[in-house]
């Protein structure tokens, strides 16, 4: 086969199988409130059907990515895509709320294998402009199919059942995998060190579990002093004046230095290690990884809330709601073939902080527009936008990231890029499903509070129906005249729940738009700059080729 083709086919095979992982990290997003009704979720439930898929996909990329490095990355990613169709098999099929929490872990166990050997393939195999090209498809693939994703999930969820939004990537995956095994080359680190990093990948893990544990259960058992007992198993939470929560953070982030002390004192013993922080040495992997990671946070983030506000608030259905993040993928897409001329022209960099920059006014125009009246119609234009910036900055930013790592380290380092986006994901979705649902809870608890002749314990039960359910119990509540007086003061309390989650999407999207400043020129960039130097000063010496 021509050398020059199998890149190409090399491209489609990875980018399928990077299609139905990020598909499923937002396409259940719009089936979230009908897993919790058909399921009988809770709200921290729900928050945890959304996170646990990135949490166990962040505990184990760099893992895998150095795995990859060592035993063949085709090796693993064929590995990662038979463990996430036969979980997302699992998944569909689920007949309780615990099952498929399992099935989410599984799926995240394939996920992780799955990114970090894409990256590493991409990295061994394109070279020059045909990297750049092959880097936007890439990048813009995952930024479409994230705002495709919940207009999948929509329709299907609609149409035929939620089950069909995990169903749906049997057939995909089974595609990809033979499309693998076809065209894909095997690639790995021939001088890579051997062996396992068992305390690196013990304090990692459960640093960040306990870290999303924390955000997601803080409304639920209390911030600092307890508002209800925690029990696991036979266990009970022994102290009466101490809430889990600040213990569990306390916890993680002990665990997280832990794994830095950890990774430092292998690595100058010549150990295997999963981190290696002298790549952070390098400021375009430091600065674009900073960037990735605080713009998950605020993507992945506004994500959760959307469709939560638009079937809680605005009644709309699973498949309404996923035509109202149409444009955000039309605008995604759109991006991609725009984003590989203006990366090879000026400089990958500049396509981040395009984006960057676009994003930042897409999410900040969606948060300021929601309303109690407000149209998928009008959110239309700033998604739109927002969807821009996703394929420009999404399309870059692991072209930057991996610009200056050498190929054999290619695994190392895209295992410590996805875990940054990974990480940014689960506590994005953990944080702002927390300001989401104290917003709703609070507001809801002074709105009803000022109606007339409503008895306390009648408020009480209604704040706790809409806590548990993450709102969704207003579609059931519209349709009973007996909570006609209550309905308006709970849309108003979610609508601006709602809006300050999403302000607080902005602001870390704006942040990680400021982090996209400080990305270097590239070696290319500082030697076309040298040049027009050296031909302004009349020398005459042209550029190397």
């Amino acid at each position: 086969m021509n050398l020059g083709r199998a890149r190409w086919l090399t491209l489609l095979a990875l980018s399928l199988g990077i299609s139905i992982i990020v598909v499923d990290a937002t396409i259940v997003n719009v089936a979230i409130p009908s897993i919790v009704r058909d399921l009988g979720l809770d709200g921290p439930g729900a928050e945890w059907i959304i996170s646990i898929y990135p949490l166990v996909f962040a505990a184990l990329l760099i893992t895998f990515g150095r795995t990859g490095d060592v035993l063949g990355r085709k090796r693993l990613y064929v590995f990662g895509l038979i463990t996430f169709v036969g979980a997302s098999l699992l998944a569909g099929l689920a007949p309780t709320g615990p099952l498929l929490l399992a099935a989410r872990v599984l799926q995240g166990v394939g996920g992780a294998a799955i990114a970090p050997a894409t990256q590493s393939i991409l990295n061994a195999t394109f070279r020059g402009r045909d990297r750049a090209v092959a880097f936007a498809v890439y990048g813009s693939i995952i930024g479409g199919m994230a705002a495709l994703g919940p207009l999948l999930g929509g329709w299907l969820t609609t149409n035929l059942s939620w089950r069909l939004a995990f169903l749906i990537n049997l057939p995909i995956g089974l595609i990809a995998l033979a499309a693998t095994l076809l065209w894909v080359a095997e690639s790995r680190d021939e001088d890579a060190r051997r062996g396992f990093d068992a305390p690196g990948f013990a304090t990692l893990s459960l640093g960040l579990a306990a870290v999303v544990f924390g955000l997601i259960e803080g409304a639920s058992y209390g911030w600092i002093a307890p508002t209800r007992a925690f029990a696991i198993g036979g266990w009970t939470w022994p102290l009466e004046n101490v809430s889990i929560i600040p213990v569990a953070f306390g916890f993680g982030f002990a665990s997280l230095a832990a794994f830095v002390l950890i990774e430092l004192r292998r690595q100058r013993a010549g150990r295997f290690i999963l981190f290696d922080f002298t790549l952070w040495q390098n400021p375009s992997f430091r600065f674009g990884n900073l960037t990735a990671t605080i713009v998950a946070l605020g993507e992945f983030g506004l994500l959760f809330a959307l469709p939560l506000f638009l079937q809680g608030v605005l009644g709309y259905s699973a498949f309404e709601t996923g035509l109202a993040f149409l444009t955000l993928a039309v605008g995604s897409f759109a991006a991609a073939p725009i984003a590989g001329g203006i990366a090879h022209r000026f400089a990958p960099r500049r396509v981040v902080q395009i984006g960057m920059a676009l994003e930042t006014i897409g999410v900040l125009g969606t948060a300021l527009l929601l309303s109690r009246t407000v149209s998928g119609l009008a959110l239309a234009g700033p998604l739109f936008v927002y969807g821009l910036g996703v394929g420009f900055a999404t399309a870059q930013l692991a072209n930057v990231v991996l610009s200056e790592v050498p190929p054999e380290r290619s695994g190392l380092a895209s295992g410590a890029n996805s875990t940054m986006r990974q990480i940014g994901s689960a506590i994005g979705a953990a944080l702002i499903g927390t300001v989401l649902l104290t917003g709703l809870t609070t507001g809801t608890q002074a709105n009803l509070a000022a109606i007339p002749g409503l008895p306390a314990a009648s408020a009480e039960q209604i704040v706790g129906v809409v806590r548990s359910s993450d709102g969704q119990a207003l579609i059931a509540m519209r349709d009973d005249p007996r909570y006609a007086a209550v309905v308006p003061a709970v849309e108003t309390a979610f609508t601006d729940a709602a809006r300050t989650a999403g302000l607080v999407a902005a602001g870390f999207v704006a942040l990680g738009f400021l982090f996209s400043l400080l990305l270097p020129r590239s070696a290319r960039e500082v030697a076309e700059a040298e040049s027009v130097a050296t031909r302004r000063l009349g020398l005459g010496i042209e550029p190397a080729d």
